[in-house]
């Protein structure tokens, strides 16, 4: 690999600098690191996506909004899913997202994966399928694994899943089999909790609604270890993250308007760290390495289109960012420059 050193840099006659113009000399020691990445990593990052979704009446929504997480303003059209559907788990990389399984209020469940190219805008397209055809089920990701944990189905028998399934983004194929949860948990569907190392879970139902606080190591295979509580017992809660810290806004019962915070790398019971301009269930995280974003959620029996937004290094209360381009709870939600892609 070829290797370039600088601690001067000078016009031909040595009189002026720093110029980077006409003939320069290098010499001595520093370093110089050349661009990387796909023309779209290197093109800006930044978006957040919210997909699917929807209300008792009128129903699932195949709808995908998506937002710049740096500014603030309503939602924007991107496109739509391959199907519409309420309790689909999403996970990313910086260029692509995956939305994962989801249903209607009773049937049917889906084992659909579809995805995006996050800097484009245009309908998703088919991935494969998961293991298992099941709704309110959680994601976590890094730059190359989607990890898409348990989950409920109604039909024929009502069961809630221990299985976390994994697919490798950059690749199209149906998900495998990474481990177990330590309990079979649903509702825990909303947003990503991660550094690149390791996936958070927070709160959900056994069906008796928990505080546990779950994690595993994304690169392997295998069962999620205890991690600590929540301040409170809560399912469908939106997750958001820096590579540093974990945030968990909002959820049932109450509806809940709580935050709380996890350092990713410990372990131990989570802190309060604020509270929601609104409170509501059923709501989606997502974030950049220093703005966590929670879009939608239900006040029984309507859905939301309130987003609001956090500094995930600080500590308050949630502000207004702007509106989704439909009221709904039960979405996905990712972006391309979350924890768990580091910065």
């Amino acid at each position: 690999m070829s290797e370039y050193r600088i601690n001067q840099i000078t016009n031909q006659a040595g009189t002026a600098g720093p110029q980077v113009a006409g003939i320069t000399t290098f010499s001595s020691s520093s370093g110089l690191v050349m661009p990387s990445g796909t023309t779209e990593y290197r093109g800006g990052r930044g978006r957040g996506i919210i997909a699917n979704g929807g209300q008792f009446s009128p129903g699932s929504r195949n709808i995908i909004d998506y937002i710049t997480i740096s500014t603030a303003g309503n939602a924007l059209d991107f496109g739509d899913t391959t199907q519409a559907r309420q309790g689909a788990a999403m996970v990313s990389s910086s260029t692509r997202g995956i939305s994962a399984g989801g249903g209607q209020f009773g049937t049917p469940i889906y084992n659909i994966l579809d995805y995006i190219t996050i800097s484009s805008t245009g309908n998703a397209f088919d991935f494969g399928d998961l293991t298992a055809a099941r709704r309110e089920t959680a994601g976590v990701s890094n730059s190359t694994r989607g990890i898409i944990a348990g989950g409920y189905f109604d039909s024929p028998i009502a069961s809630d899943y221990t299985t976390i399934d994994y697919v490798t983004i950059a690749t199209l194929g149906n998900a495998s089999f990474f481990g177990e949860l330590l309990t079979k948990t649903r509702e825990i569907f909303g947003g990503l909790c991660n550094s690149p190392t390791r996936g958070v879970f927070g709160g959900g139902a056994t069906p008796t609604v928990v505080n546990t606080i779950q994690f595993l190591t994304i690169s392997t295979l295998g069962n999620t270890q205890d991690f600590g509580d929540l301040s409170t017992n809560i399912r469908q809660g939106g997750a958001c993250s820096s590579s540093i810290r974990g945030i968990f806004g909002g959820g049932d019962p109450g509806p809940s308007n709580v935050i709380d915070f996890i350092t990713i790398a410990s372990t131990g019971d989570a802190q309060d760290f604020g509270d929601l301009t609104q409170s509501r269930l059923a709501v989606s995280g997502l974030s950049n390495q220093t703005r966590g974003v929670f879009a939608g959620g239900y006040i029984v029996p309507a859905g939301v289109n309130t987003i609001d937004f956090i500094t995930i290094a600080t500590i308050g209360n949630a502000s207004d960012f702007g509106d989704l381009s439909q009221a709904r709870g039960y979405t996905g939600a990712c972006s391309d420059a979350h924890g768990g892609l580091g910065d």
